[in-house]
């Protein structure tokens, strides 16, 4: 690793930011440098899907690739916590997974704890799968199995609840989903039984401190968490899920609870790939996609999605 980039990370590491306090200014921040991308010919379309209550609006971004290769669709939940992170500032990034994939992307904007604190996110990303499902072919699809679930870090982890929800409650779900770094665990003190929060939970930007903020802001009650709806490691049946591919990075702390959920996917009878991308850290899948990282990230996300 650069020494500027460890200088870097090491700055976001501080201990002097606190979620629970500071959030409202990330928020501000992340959106003043999000921005409008460079590139002049993408394609953006917004949809709104109803609640299912009809209470609300759920936005949601559609992202057309520039050289379409499959009539799939990728139904993506966007990282931050459940906190922070948005439709805008995950622009660029779905973007870039719409051209690398060759793949639409539908991007959900969720509703954000601590304003919305749980179950609201996860009801939004659900009833997003599950109106495209009930509408096949005015996405253009004519199977759910041309759906796939895909989200990074918190998201992650709503694409892994989504598709425990919809096993429950559905007869057709999508037959593959794509989990980047995803929160997996309940806990993420000194007391978790993973490694990696103690090896790599201070220095390297994401801080097991900052998890357990961002926790806390999600489900501030410590025995509801462990809802296999938030901590899907510790759900007792996980059969019957889908084709799954698991990204985890060298340096995160979530890395060992990620690379867990996959073993206890496979110990349930499900289909399971997981790499570990050397080298990097978390939320390296927002990187520009001449990043190395981004490259060796959707070689693998393209094997997964061409594989029969």
């Amino acid at each position: 690793m650069k020494p500027l980039v460890k200088i870097a990370l090491k700055l976001l590491s501080s201990p002097k930011i606190n979620m629970e306090e500071d959030y409202l200014w990330i928020r501000k921040v992340q959106r003043l440098f999000s921005g409008k991308p460079i590139r002049s010919n993408y394609r953006i379309l917004d949809r709104k899907i109803y609640s299912a209550d009809k209470s609300h609006d759920i936005p949601v971004r559609i992202f057309k690739p520039a050289e379409k290769k499959s009539d799939e669709v990728l139904l993506f939940f966007h990282g931050g916590g459940w906190v922070i992170g948005d439709i805008n500032t995950y622009t660029k990034p779905c973007i870039n997974m719409a051209d690398l994939t060759g793949r639409t992307v539908y991007s959900v904007d969720y509703r954000l704890a601590p304003e919305f604190p749980y179950p609201a996110g996860l009801e939004d990303c659900y009833r997003v799968a599950d109106a495209m499902l009930d509408n096949l072919s005015l996405i253009g699809l004519t199977s759910a199995s041309q759906l796939t679930l895909i989200g990074d870090s918190a998201g992650g982890n709503l694409a892994a609840a989504v598709s425990l929800l919809l096993r429950d409650n559905r007869k057709d779900y999508p037959q593959k989903q794509i989990l980047l770094y995803p929160i997996t665990y309940w806990d993420h003190t000194e007391n978790s039984p993973y490694e990696s929060i103690r090896t790599k939970g201070t220095d390297y930007g994401l801080t097991a401190k900052k998890v357990s903020e961002y926790m806390d802001l999600y489900q501030p009650d410590r025995e509801k968490r462990k809802s296999p709806y938030i901590s899907p490691l510790i759900a007792t049946d996980l059969t019957r899920q889908p084709n799954t591919l698991i990204l985890t990075s060298e340096n995160d702390p979530l890395r060992d609870e990620g690379e867990a959920y996959a073993k206890a996917l496979k110990n349930a009878g499900n289909t399971v790939r997981v790499s570990r991308v050397k080298e990097s850290v978390h939320g390296f899948i927002t990187y520009p996609k001449i990043s190395k990282l981004v490259i060796e990230a959707y070689q693998q996300i393209n094997n997964f999605l061409d594989e029969e």
